[in-house]
């Protein structure tokens, strides 16, 4: 239905502890926390290091490699945002970092997408924003999926 509140896939929220990740990816950058008390880096973004507790987090730029951990296919859009990308893969993605994230593998056929494929980031635009997605290792040289907009 043209019109419903459906039809733009979902924009995530914004608050002030998620605020520089999303600033970032809008610039072409994943941002990753790292604590300095214990060296460990996470996602998503926190007060404290998951690790151990402690309130030493800063924010670093992750190198954007990664590695396909599982995966699904899907083949049935959840609403009409979707319905162009049907199918599409949302992934598991462990960063070279350390931390998983959940995102899509973008760029190639579906059934390419394998356990233990190599991924890098590119950004899908939504609006204003950039959201991190993966294609294959070595992809093209456009670190933006679908040409975000400068400026």
């Amino acid at each position: 239905m043209t019109g419903d509140v459906f039809d733009s896939k979902p924009l995530p929220p914004v608050n002030a502890e998620t605020r520089p990740f999303w600033d970032a990816c809008a610039e072409g950058k994943l941002l990753l926390q790292r604590c300095d008390d214990c060296g460990a880096h996470q996602f998503y973004p926190r007060l404290m290091c998951s690790a151990c507790g402690s309130r030493a987090v800063h924010w670093v730029q992750a190198n954007g490699q990664g590695e396909v951990r599982t995966f699904t296919i899907i083949r049935r859009a959840v609403s009409a945002a979707f319905e162009a990308d049907v199918p599409y893969v949302v992934a598991l993605v462990q960063l070279a970092e350390g931390p998983t994230m959940m995102s899509n593998i973008v760029g190639c056929p579906v059934e390419a997408v394998h356990i233990g494929m190599a991924v890098e980031v590119a950004f899908e635009p939504r609006g204003t924003m950039a959201v991190p997605v993966f294609e294959l290792a070595g992809g093209p040289a456009s670190r933006l999926a679908g040409g975000l907009a400068e400026g």
